[in-house]
């Protein structure tokens, strides 16, 4: 007797197939699913290659599943216009809530299939996320809008593990050695080098205007808006600057962006959007990441309508409209908003 039917998103990477493979062995009837969600040349030929023999390997049927309507409206669409808008989108994190666990999860029910599965390196029980063991490749923050009605359907195996250990355990298995050597894929997976190499598809990046301070006086120039995200500090000239500048704001409807030092960044309180909440809570405590790579800091949330105040104990610094703050209460995720 099986433990069920579980889809498993497989993208030819080692981290899906070790899901496949692990999920297998706990007695799970596995099935696989491609998604071809944008129009990369030659990306989609060679991981479906791979994708492929994992199913000979395991003896289970694999779908081809093209998404990639549906990806350049929720995900590809929403990334150019935040950045024409002068924000800093997380593409990831939308395309979470509305493919992998919006629309992979739909197709598991036209196929019957009650449990969906990926590689990413976190933990749930149904009703929460929790932080994965391996706090270096922890995906947890990512899955922060993710619909609190998937959780009880959706398996981790990976949560458990230690990265070299997955590549270890692929490496074992002779069919597989490859998928244990292969270079990891890129965080955004539309993007093969740079962000602005993707916008310079859809406009004029190259459009040279006026650097000001945080009193709007012209300090110098910068060579077009959209280079750029809160907290970088280069590729922009401030005339007679002896300390280094860091971007503040960014003004898209003037081509400007504000600049000034490391100080001006510093955020002690700021709003969200699209609240996403995992239980039923009002005003409460925990920690909140700004960003993925950024360390979780104490803070009180108080909702009220659809924003939210969040009120930390300590500053952070760079926050930058359209990112993600991830509510955590320890390694459980509470779930999380749009910095606005």
């Amino acid at each position: 007797m099986t433990k069920g039917k579980v889809l498993v998103g497989m993208s030819g990477g080692v981290d899906s197939t070790v899901t496949a493979v692990l999920l297998q062995k706990e007695g799970y009837e596995v099935e696989g699913v491609y998604m071809r969600l944008h129009d990369k040349p030659g990306y989609h030929e060679d991981n479906w290659e791979k994708v492929q023999k994992v199913a000979d390997y395991l003896g289970i049927k694999v779908h081809f599943h093209d998404l990639s309507e549906a990806f350049n409206a929720n995900v590809y669409e929403y990334f150019v216009e935040s950045y024409k808008k002068g924000l800093t989108p997380n593409p990831c994190v939308m395309c979470n809530r509305t493919i992998k666990f919006g629309k992979m999860v739909e197709f598991a029910d036209t196929l019957g299939i009650e449990f969906v599965a990926t590689g990413h390196y976190l933990q749930c029980d149904g009703n929460y996320i929790y932080a994965a063991e391996d706090a270096g490749k922890d995906q947890s923050y990512f899955l922060s809008e993710v619909k609190k009605e998937v959780l009880p359907r959706l398996l981790f195996p990976l949560g458990t593990w230690i990265k070299d250990d997955v590549k270890a355990y692929a490496a074992n298995i002779d069919v597989l050695k490859e998928f244990a050597t292969q270079a990891e894929s890129s965080e955004i997976c539309f993007v093969e080098n740079t962000y602005d190499e993707v916008l310079a598809k859809h406009m004029d990046i190259d459009m040279p205007g006026e650097t000001v301070d945080t009193q709007g006086n012209v300090v110098g120039t910068h060579k077009g808006y959209m280079h750029y995200t809160i907290g970088k500090r280069r590729g922009f000239f401030v005339n007679g600057a002896h300390d280094p500048h860091f971007v503040i704001d960014i003004k898209p409807e003037s081509n400007q962006i504000v600049v000034g030092t490391r100080e001006k960044l510093e955020e002690n309180a700021f709003e969200v959007k699209q609240i996403n909440l995992f239980e039923d809570l009002v005003e409460f405590d925990c920690e909140v990441k700004v960003r993925y790579r950024t360390r979780a800091v104490p803070c009180h949330v108080k909702i009220k309508g659809e924003r939210a105040t969040v009120v930390l104990t300590e500053p952070v610094f760079g926050l930058a409209k359209e990112q993600v703050a991830a509510f955590y209460d320890g390694r459980r995720l509470l779930g999380g908003g749009v910095i606005c």
